[in-house]
């Protein structure tokens, strides 16, 4: 995930295109692990961790468990740790956990309790040390 520079906007405009093929809606609770391909949005209870792609957390949704995403917009509330390329709270969600991404924001009204680790710097180049390129691993040999 955090092994190629990613660009925000590109993660966030691909997220946006794609169609959501699963939904958990708010009459649901589901305890285990959740792994999904495409989009997803949780409108009721996860408890459990949830890996994927790009994920929605709308206002009636909460998780409980450890998130490992490309894209995740929160609208509720998650405890638990976050890993994505890039992390959107939004006004009304509640994260309490240590997040770990390359591109953070937090509207008005969004609470963060715990760590934050970013993995880009102010030019937005990643400070992950990126793959040897082929001239490199030919010195490596």
């Amino acid at each position: 995930m955090f092994n190629k520079k990613t660009d925000p906007k590109q993660v966030a405009e691909m997220a946006e295109k794609e169609t959501i093929t699963s939904i958990i809606s708010k009459s649901m609770i589901v305890k285990g692990e959740i792994s999904f391909e495409g989009k997803a949005r949780i409108d009721g209870i996860v408890e459990g961790n949830v890996s994927g792609k790009h994920l929605i957390l709308s206002e009636t949704g909460s998780i409980k468990g450890d998130i490992k995403v490309t894209s995740l917009v929160s609208h509720g509330p998650i405890e638990g740790n976050i890993s994505a390329d890039l992390v959107t709270a939004k006004k009304g969600s509640s994260l309490h956990g240590k997040i770990a991404t390359g591109n953070l924001a937090v509207e008005p009204g969004a609470a963060i309790d715990g760590e934050v680790k970013t993995t880009v710097t102010d030019d937005h180049k990643s400070t992950l040390p990126s793959p040897p390129t082929p001239a490199e691993k030919k010195n490596e040999a």
